[in-house]
């Protein structure tokens, strides 16, 4: 059979892409090398507990169509994302506002908290940063950078923040009011019953292979992409570029992620909030999540309080081939590299490169289904 598109890859972007294009009467089929759908945003129902396998996903947006559109799929709840950074022994409100400055020196003022970041930035005495320790240094002074920004940042990117570019923090949001809301977005929230089947209701009607590999799946033949009896006339691609291409130029920079879950059933309620963020380095996961906080303790389904609880301790890696890249490294280098990628994509006439490994950048989940509406309007 001759279908319009061939779609790789069966998350956010692709599954936006496939609904809009089977609503325009196209005939798609979406493959997935992993053995589910919905991509990073995956969530798995355990005893009545949504598991973020891929990492925590908090739905945030100030754009309204976008949310009108997300709507379609799930009701979303209110939770709010106040994450809490752990150094130490210590405990901050995230972000930066005049909750962490009350515990960090005692301030009850926004003069005061000002205060004392204007005199530590003068004590760096930086003017001109030539990395992100200075940087960060010349924006907030030496507490903040010791406490809550070196030692994340370290295990973040896995060099010291000496070797890393000041243009990764370009400023530092610090709002001088007692609110814990890590974003500023009108619209905020978790789909109640997780995320999968959002992707689920876009991909219905639509023919979805799993555990498929497009490189060893997909052929081109004449102009056209081929897989078994079928052939294809568009290509939509959300892999990575770079091997897309066969790294003919090398391979593109990456982070990758090891997720570490525990069910823990003899506890209801391991920390307290859903995101704990361990700002030490000597501290080898960046945070741990407690998935139930997400849908503040409840089950789904029934509304009952949910017995047990999962946590999810989450440590950045150096990514490899064969492993999984979950988000760009963005320097000079890359974007140099990556340009000429971009380049060599253009002149693929019937290819459409989209989502965080197909464009190389990293997008939030509002940002990707704008992306998507966007790439299906101008095909």
């Amino acid at each position: 059979m001759h279908y319009d598109y061939l779609i790789v890859g069966a998350g956010l972007f692709g599954a936006v892409c496939a609904r809009e294009l089977t609503k325009r009467g196209k005939h798609c089929v979406v493959i997935d090398r992993r053995e589910h759908v919905a991509g990073n945003i995956y969530t798995e129902n355990v005893r009545g507990i949504n598991v973020h396998r891929y990492g925590a996903h908090i739905f945030h947006t100030s754009d309204r169509e976008v949310w009108e559109y997300v709507n379609q799929f799930a009701e979303f709840n209110n939770y709010i994302n106040s994450p809490i950074a752990r150094y130490k022994n210590e405990l901050y409100n995230l972000p930066f506002n005049m909750n962490t400055f009350s515990k960090m020196w005692g301030v009850v003022t926004p003069a005061e908290a000002k205060a004392v970041i204007d005199r530590q930035v003068k004590e760096a005495g930086i003017t001109d940063p030539k990395n992100l320790e200075e940087q960060a240094l010349s924006l907030a002074g030496r507490d903040i950078y010791e406490k809550l920004i070196k030692g994340y940042t370290e295990k973040q990117w896995g060099r010291s923040c000496t070797e890393l570019p000041a243009f990764i923090i370009k400023r530092l949001p610090f709002r001088f009011v007692y609110d814990n809301n890590y974003f500023n977005d009108r619209y905020q929230g978790i789909p109640i019953g997780g995320y999968t089947g959002i992707v689920e209701k876009m991909l219905q009607g639509v023919k979805t292979v799993l555990s498929c590999d497009f490189r060893d799946a997909v052929k081109q033949e004449n102009g056209a992409f081929v897989m078994g009896d079928d052939t294809f006339g568009h290509l939509i691609y959300t892999g990575m570029i770079d091997e897309y291409f066969d790294y003919c130029y090398g391979p593109l920079q990456y982070r990758s992620l090891k997720f570490e879950t525990q069910e823990l059933w003899d506890c209801d309620n391991y920390q307290g909030n859903a995101v704990v963020n361990y700002t030490e380095r000597e501290v080898p996961y960046t945070r741990i999540i407690e998935h139930k906080h997400f849908e503040f303790g409840k089950d789904a389904k029934t509304g009952e309080p949910v017995k047990g609880t999962i946590i999810t301790r989450e440590y950045p890696q150096t990514w490899e081939k064969g492993m999984e890249p979950y988000y760009p490294v963005n320097n000079e280098e890359t974007k140099a590299l990556y340009a000429r990628y971009e380049e060599k994509a253009r002149a693929e006439g019937n290819v459409t490169f989209g989502g965080r490994l197909g464009m190389y950048r990293y997008f939030d989940m509002d940002k990707v289904i704008r992306a998507a509406l966007d790439c299906v309007a101008g095909l």
